[in-house]
């Protein structure tokens, strides 16, 4: 029995070398195939995408100055456009500043000239209206006395006429 089952391991393990020799020969058709594609593949990017990497590489290298010197110009341009800028931004701080300065002076004269305008109507009404009501009312006093002095005189002779007249 001994004999019978090393046998049949000899031969289980001869059935294993040989799937796995199989498969090993499956693997090589299955990368040789692969690797054929794959060089085919290859061969198509040389012809077509080398040509047009080639011929960017040229246009960059004709592009290239050009765009040098255009970063040239708007690094040039920004400078001069940052230089006006503040000349600007300077120029309007100091119109804000002149015209707030005027604003405080307007300010100051429109107070000062209300200020003479409320002394002058005092001195106004000191000096000129108080007299004249004064003498305003006065001179009514005095119309209503003439009036009332004058008005007595007629109803007087008035009250006597009429007395008179009652007697009769």
């Amino acid at each position: 029995m001994d004999n019978t089952l090393l046998t049949v391991f000899i031969a289980v393990t001869a059935a294993a070398v040989v799937l796995q020799a199989a498969i090993l020969a499956g693997m090589f058709f299955a990368v040789r195939k692969t690797t054929a594609k794959v060089e085919s593949l290859a061969e198509e990017v040389k012809t077509k995408v080398l040509p047009t990497a080639e011929l960017a590489h040229s246009m960059m290298l004709e592009l290239r100055p050009k765009i040098e010197t255009v970063a040239d110009n708007v690094s040039v341009s920004t400078t001069m456009l940052r230089t006006q800028l503040e000349r600007i931004d300077a120029t309007l701080t100091d119109i804000v500043d002149r015209t707030r300065l005027q604003v405080i002076r307007a300010d100051e004269f429109v107070n000062n000239t209300m200020d003479k305008l409320e002394e002058t109507r005092e001195a106004v009404q000191r000096t000129v209206v108080s007299p004249v009501r004064h003498i305003s009312g006065l001179m009514h006093g005095v119309t209503a006395g003439v009036e009332a002095f004058f008005s007595r005189r007629r109803t007087r002779s008035s009250s006597n006429v009429q007395q008179d007249e009652m007697f009769i």
